[in-house]
């Protein structure tokens, strides 16, 4: 199962911290992201946020990345993605799978 970094950030005025807003929104998406990730069999493996950079990052581990794709496609995951300034997707794989290559 291939593993997607999401790497996104987004402007101060941005940040659900002061933004009413965006803040509605994120707790909107939080409380509908364990059915979207269900529906297309992804599964978040971690989140990490860097405050003061206004930096997220999430880990998903996905049937294929078509999978991913189509959990992407979502209408409440656009919606989030498009309020980001930057948003990067990578797939990666764990330091064993690296290894594996090397032998």
């Amino acid at each position: 199962m291939p593993l997607i970094l999401k790497i996104s950030r987004h402007s101060p005025e941005n940040c659900p911290l002061v933004n009413e807003k965006a803040k509605k929104m994120n707790l909107e998406l939080m409380g509908k992201l364990g059915e979207l990730t269900k529906k297309h069999g992804v599964k978040i493996v971690g989140s990490w946020t860097v405050m003061p950079e206004h930096l997220l990052v999430m880990v998903y581990e996905a049937p294929t990345y078509e999978a991913f794709q189509k959990f992407g496609m979502e209408p409440d995951i656009v919606k989030w993605i498009a309020t980001q300034d930057t948003t990067e997707f990578k797939i990666a794989m764990t330091t064993e799978e690296s290894m594996k290559l090397l032998k």
